[in-house]
């Protein structure tokens, strides 16, 4: 057959001029008159692709692909990876890094998902995985050559320049490390994670997750992980919970302190309130602009310190040039510049995550309307003071109940917060599965009983006439000011 010969005599020729399928069809077209035949491009494509590789073997110039089984004893050898997962965190689709740490016995695998597959997330992966295990593999652990832990690949050896951080590492844990050769393959001397990554993503990703943080992520990730010891390997008896509970007392111990993964920067409080950590921004209260802060950077979170005290700390970023404001953090600021807080983008990120509930808008317009923009907005600030010593849903639930009666002032929210944070705590008063069912939805306007009288609304509701009296007048009492001077001029001499 024409098409077999071509690929034949392809074994000779220079590797980038040999056939593809679509110079084989043109010329099946050309000089064989294909066409009128009714073959197809997808069928000659289809040829190509399964007697390439058989007329190689057939040759003897290509071997055929062979698994080689193999055996790892209990609690000795590891392999690591990372992979792409997609998931839709905080309304938005976002690519994330999972990474994986697989023992080769037992198949018992350990997986944690991060922003990205930098230094950070690669140390504090292992740090999960080995505290998960209990122990660290007696002999080795697998990787191919990330950055996080390879400076630099000598020639064709397995001989590594490895990063300062993670020799520190390793030496911290006694953790040898067995590099792979580049390529695909060195992807096959680690296959069991290769495969392992791609078998927990359609097992436990499938459909896309919706989540609102990557701490909740990964609390469904330790789920899965927790399943997947009930499972059983194609050819083995036992599961993988059996075989690894056979392996965990042969692993070494682990070291008695913890391993530090996160990196620390210094930076100057610019006049946004902000620090700049690798191109985003996270903000910090306003009273340190101006002030150097030390930065801890780990994988999954950002804490920021004046000297040893914690000033503020964010879930890290996974993009570039974006922000992550918190709104407490403007607060004092709001108070002098009340006409800033409507289009703040605080604000906006505080609604997009359900901190600023439509309860807060709403009594904020109920406040505006009745003492004024300027009067109202700080009315709502003295509100959100309150959710650093009260809890989230109380406030709420005083918002709620204060907007019910028309309770316009902060003392009236706190005073509700306060009877509803009690009427939980008191024993036999309330359960807790009673005040859930009772507290209202923070994405409603559902109200609870008011505790509050309002005198306005008492009036209206009993079709009293209006209070018509015209305001006291205290003119009379200026004439008191002249004598009061004379009697507290001292005498002359």
């Amino acid at each position: 057959m024409h098409i077999d010969q071509w690929l034949r005599d392809d074994l000779d020729a220079p590797r980038k001029q040999r056939h593809t399928a679509k110079r084989v069809f043109d010329r099946l077209c050309n000089e064989h008159d294909a066409a009128d035949a009714r073959v197809t491009y997808s069928m000659v494509r289809a040829y190509v692709t399964t007697r390439r590789p058989q007329i190689g073997v057939e040759e003897g110039r290509a071997a055929a692909e062979v698994f080689i089984p193999q055996t790892h004893q209990p609690g000795a050898e590891a392999e690591v990876d990372f992979g792409d997962v997609t998931v839709k965190l905080a309304g938005q689709l976002t690519v994330l890094t999972l990474f994986s740490f697989r023992m080769s016995y037992s198949g018992k695998a350990v997986h944690r998902i991060f922003a990205t597959a930098g230094q950070e997330a690669f140390l504090e992966g292992h740090v999960h995985a080995l505290t998960v295990l209990g122990g660290v593999p007696t002999v080795h652990v697998r990787y191919d050559n990330l950055k996080a832990a390879v400076a630099q690949v000598l020639g064709f050896s397995r001989q590594r320049n490895e990063t300062d951080r993670w020799v520190a590492f390793r030496s911290h844990y006694t953790l040898e490390a067995f590099y792979c050769q580049p390529g695909i393959t060195g992807a096959h001397e680690k296959g069991g994670v290769e495969g392992d990554i791609g078998r927990f993503r359609r097992n436990h990703l499938v459909p896309v997750p919706e989540v609102a943080t990557l701490a909740e992520l990964n609390r469904l990730v330790d789920e899965a992980d927790q399943a997947d010891d009930d499972r059983r390997i194609t050819g083995r008896v036992r599961t993988v919970g059996e075989l690894f509970a056979a392996e965990r007392p042969l692993l070494r111990p682990l070291p008695v302190e913890v391993f530090e993964t996160g990196r620390w920067f210094t930076q100057r409080v610019d006049r946004y309130s902000q620090v700049t950590v690798r191109t985003n921004k996270y903000s910090v209260p306003t009273r340190f602009i101006g002030r150097r802060v030390r930065i801890l950077l780990r994988a999954s979170e950002l804490s920021v310190f004046d000297e040893q005290s914690l000033i503020a700390t964010h879930e890290r970023l996974a993009g570039k040039a974006q922000a992550r404001l918190e709104l407490d953090h403007y607060l004092e600021a709001f108070v002098r510049k009340p006409g800033a807080l409507p289009g703040a983008t605080a604000l906006e990120q505080a609604r997009a995550a359900g901190k600023f509930t439509p309860v807060h808008d709403a009594w904020w317009a109920a406040v505006c309307k009745a003492h004024g923009d300027a009067e109202g907005t700080r009315a709502l600030i003295a509100v959100l003071l309150l959710h650093r010593h009260m809890q989230h849903e109380h406030i709420v639930a005083g918002l709620a109940a204060a907007l019910r009666v028309g309770a316009l002032t902060a003392d009236a929210v706190a005073l509700e917060a306060r009877i509803i944070a009690d009427a939980e705590q008191v024993p036999g008063q309330r359960s807790p599965e009673a005040a859930d069912r009772n507290r209202p939805d923070p994405h409603t306007t559902a109200i609870p009983t008011p505790a509050i009288t309002s005198l306005t609304e008492r009036r209206m509701r009993t079709a009293l006439p209006a209070d018509d009296r015209p305001l006291p007048n205290v003119a009379k009492y200026d004439d008191l000011l002249p004598s009061h001077r004379r009697a507290r001029r001292p005498p002359t001499v």
